[in-house]
């Protein structure tokens, strides 16, 4: 018995030992950061957006948001029970579907348009299809195997969805078998948020142990993990040209990690703002970082610079989750108000 545990104290001085050198190697790499890079590159002037339109309809607080692919249309999930399809030109809702679990916590648009998906306290992910033949949205699927709450998920196709919960995994599905097709298990703690990346190959998540973590779909495993963060991480969106990833967290900050550098490279902080961070997007550019805030604000960064560009103030509640739409011309907001904001 002793013997095992020497053996056991060894092993871990020898992965200490290994983590320092790994720690050292990559600081001595780090030879510049993007402000630096940055400093010749002129200043934005102050960004100027307004409340283009207001999405009204939900009865309680809004936790998730998504947008579809063809730039008109959004999904919100709400703890009034309720996912609600609009259309943010007109501000119509499409559909308006009842949820077996008014505990939702994240909700997904497919690329195709033709499902949505929500989960949450329900520990489910359940997938409704928007083209019916009968009038009612009704239930398509519901994937169960996680044992704790669903924080996020997002289609990869009609057939494919990827999930992250409160068990310390994520979850890769085969929606038409409705079984999971992968598990990948590296984290500590609660998973928040995933994004997947433009190849749909690779999927970042960020979790409540603080680390953010990069994933290969083809092989199941872990390829990059990266720490930084003093608290949990809420939220994770991939940079536009896929090579970098946003964070946001309970300590108050945002980060830019690059994963051809293998390092945080940019943090977007202020002295002003102590409040945690619910959600993070990217301008089409990648220039712009939009981020929700529990102290109701919205705020904009300057992603190379890592000044803040605009403070957009229109919710009375916290925002909980931002998206921007693909073609770039337009952000969604939502709110622990009950409202959607659409600016422009």
């Amino acid at each position: 018995m002793n013997d095992i545990n020497e053996r056991i104290l060894l092993a871990k001085r020898e992965a200490e030992q290994l983590k320092e050198r790994i720690k050292s190697t990559r600081e001595k790499l780090a030879d510049t950061t993007l402000r630096r890079a940055a400093e010749k590159v002129p200043p934005l002037p102050k960004v100027s957006m307004k409340v283009r339109r207001t999405l009204k309809g939900h009865l309680a607080k809004i936790y998730a948001m998504h947008w579809a692919e063809d730039e008109r249309h959004l999904v919100s999930a709400s703890q009034d029970g309720k996912l609600i399809v609009w259309d943010a030109f007109s501000t119509n809702k499409i559909h308006a579907i009842p949820l077996r679990s008014s505990w939702v916590m994240t909700c997904a648009y497919a690329p195709s348009g033709n499902y949505v998906a929500c989960g949450g306290l329900d520990n489910l992910c359940s997938i409704y299809n928007l083209r019916t033949k009968e009038g009612a949205v009704k239930v398509a699927r519901e994937l169960s195997a996680h044992t704790g709450y669903l924080s996020c998920c997002r289609f990869i196709s009609d057939r494919q969805i990827l999930t992250s919960s409160g068990d310390m995994s994520c979850m890769l599905w085969d929606i038409d078998a409705g079984v999971k097709i992968m598990e990948f298990n590296d984290h500590t703690g609660d998973v928040m948020s995933l994004s997947l990346g433009p190849s749909k190959n690779i999927f970042v998540s960020g979790a409540c142990d603080a680390t953010a973590k990069v994933w290969d779909i083809r092989s199941g495993r872990c390829v990059q993990t990266f720490a930084g963060h003093e608290s949990d991480i809420n939220a994770v969106q991939f940079f536009p040209n896929g090579y970098a990833f946003g964070t946001g967290s309970d300590d108050a900050s945002c980060r830019l990690f690059d994963l051809r550098a293998d390092c945080e490279v940019n943090q977007y902080t202020h002295d002003n703002i102590l409040c945690g961070i619910t959600s993070v997007g990217f301008s089409h550019s990648g220039r712009l970082l939009f981020a929700g805030y529990d102290d109701f604000n919205c705020n904009v960064w300057d992603v190379l610079k890592g000044t803040r560009v605009a403070t957009l103030s229109s919710h009375d509640n916290r925002v909980s989750c931002l998206g921007v739409s693909s073609d770039g011309m337009a952000l969604a907001t939502g709110s622990w108000d009950s409202l959607l904001k659409i600016w422009g």
